[in-house]
């Protein structure tokens, strides 16, 4: 009987595991699109301003693997200007709490706010920003993800920036329940830029970008919000809540992020955006990356054909894709020739991606 339940709940992990894989794979990013605003946004917490009432709200944000629906509400507005880009966020918190006032510590080790911003959407030198109740500012940035040898500038700074929060509620009170917190943002369109006098500001285009709040269990501790503990003294996990799900926990896979379409149009009007072809083709090569590293991560080597990684084909809008597989000494390419422009997408072992005209 002990050994007849050990095989269900092993297969029941397994079925888990498959709807895991197959939740992250049938993931489309969110999209949304950010009018310009004819004057500049007072940075001071409060979404009364004229330009905000008219711009949209983001759908609610999700669970980051796009499975559960979380605990409290969190939904975000986006403007844009010649020299700002403008980030509202508001999150309903019936215990809004904060203690972490030094400039570039682990915020998420409070509940905190996250801004995930790659301008090229080449899923590499992307930047993070993360903001607690307090208003302490983390901002870092990052030369490749995670899953590869990186580098993450922690002294880098957003020059410039703006930030203001507005508790619907009182800080840190555990005698109260309050309502939620607002938080207001302005990142200068200077920080992204790589050159001087380099025109970056994206107008009438798209930057992949994703939001992420994260949210503790709490204890009370004589009278002071903490981090909630196990019975072993471990912290409990925390929950994350993201605008585009990621399909696991893992917000550093920029390839899923989301897409924000900053529109030259006037807020008040209205524009037209859809996700190009073209990205989804990227979507196909970051696909067959992943499965590349899982290939290496078993047999210790790279696979040398297409049909090693996925014996189904490639599809994109009705059209049957054609990968090819290059190796080399240090590692591999996986290209595609695109069936809707005149551009070749191409991505290699260490996730760089690249894209040139034919």
């Amino acid at each position: 009987m002990m050994q007849n339940s050990s095989k269900i709940v092993s297969l029941i992990l397994s079925c888990f595991s498959l709807l895991g894989f197959a939740q992250q794979n049938k993931i489309t990013p969110k999209n949304y699109i950010a009018y310009k605003t004819p004057n500049a946004i007072v940075i001071d917490g409060d979404d009364t301003d004229a330009a905000w009432e008219k711009a949209q709200w983001t759908t609610p944000f999700v669970d980051i693997e796009g499975i559960i629906k979380p605990k409290y509400n969190t939904e975000v507005k986006m403007l844009w200007d010649d020299n700002y880009y403008y980030i509202l966020a508001k999150m309903e918190e019936p215990h809004v709490w904060a203690n972490l006032k030094k400039r570039d510590t682990i915020i998420f080790y409070n509940n905190d706010f996250e801004v995930f911003i790659d301008p090229d959407g080449d899923a590499q030198n992307y930047y993070e920003l993360e903001i607690n109740a307090l208003n302490t500012v983390w901002d870092l940035f990052i030369n490749k993800p995670y899953r590869e040898k990186n580098v993450v500038l922690n002294d880098w700074n957003m020059t410039g920036l703006k930030s203001a929060v507005k508790v619907h509620g009182t800080l840190n009170n555990s005698s109260d329940t309050d309502k939620g917190w607002v938080l207001e943002i302005a990142i200068p369109w200077a920080v992204y830029q790589k050159s001087y006098g380099e025109d970056n500001v994206p107008k009438d285009n798209f930057w992949r970008v994703n939001f992420s709040r994260v949210n503790w269990q709490h204890a009370i501790v004589n009278g002071k919000y903490e981090r909630k503990k196990d019975t072993k003294g471990k912290f409990l996990p925390e929950y994350n809540w993201v605008w585009s799900p990621q399909g696991v926990i893992n917000m550093h896979e920029p390839e899923k992020w989301g897409y924000v379409y900053f529109s030259s149009k006037e807020i008040g009007n209205s524009d037209n955006f859809t996700i190009p072809k073209d990205e989804k083709i990227k979507w196909e090569l970051f696909s067959l990356y992943r499965k590349q590293k899982a290939y290496h991560n078993t047999h210790k080597s790279w696979a040398k054909s297409i049909v090693d990684l996925s014996k189904e084909s490639s599809i994109v809008e009705g059209k049957i894709l054609k990968p090819i597989l290059e190796n080399y000494s240090s590692g591999y390419a996986i290209s595609i020739k695109s069936p809707f422009s005149n551009k070749t997408f191409i991505i290699k072992e260490d996730g760089q991606f690249l894209e040139h005209s034919n």
